[in-house]
């Protein structure tokens, strides 16, 4: 007997096949219409099916227009890159740690001086201005994001 977790992440599977895009975006409230269940099962089935490991990178924005992003990435070498880089990210990442992390990009030549330029940028403490733990999560969403985006081709 299928389970409301697999039942979930079938139907979001079918949605990426069907998708033009590398990624599909949702309503978590929806999705937990569509299945009768309480939005933290969308939350459950996220964070254990879809995660980097998965091949897939979960993207989230609260609030009454809030969606998620799932996007799935590419099978070739730049994969393990992205994976790694994400893990070493994680959920949260200090200003220091940040910048450690597009230092090593820059002399691994992954990135140009001129998008290290732009991601220290993005990730500087006065372009995200929110309480400090915030801003850490906020600093590691956008950074993982430009470098998904960097490496995709």
């Amino acid at each position: 007997m299928t389970n409301i977790s697999d039942l979930i992440e079938q139907y979001l599977k079918k949605l990426m096949e069907n998708s033009v895009e590398d990624y599909i975006e949702i309503q978590r409230s929806k999705l937990a219409s569509r299945f009768n269940c309480v939005p933290s099962q969308i939350n459950y089935v996220l964070t254990t099916r879809f995660t980097v490991g998965h091949g897939y990178i979960v993207e989230s924005r609260r609030g009454g227009g809030g969606f998620i992003r799932i996007v799935k990435l590419p099978l070739d070498h730049r994969v393990n890159l992205v994976l790694g880089i994400s893990n070493l990210i994680g959920d949260s990442i200090s200003r220091n740690d940040a910048m450690a992390l597009i230092n090593r990009l820059l002399e691994e030549e992954i990135i140009t001086q001129r998008e290290a330029r732009l991601m220290y940028s993005a990730i500087d403490s006065r372009m995200l201005e929110v309480d400090l733990a915030e801003r850490n999560q906020l600093r590691a969403i956008i950074l993982k994001a430009m470098v998904i985006a960097l490496l995709q081709e």
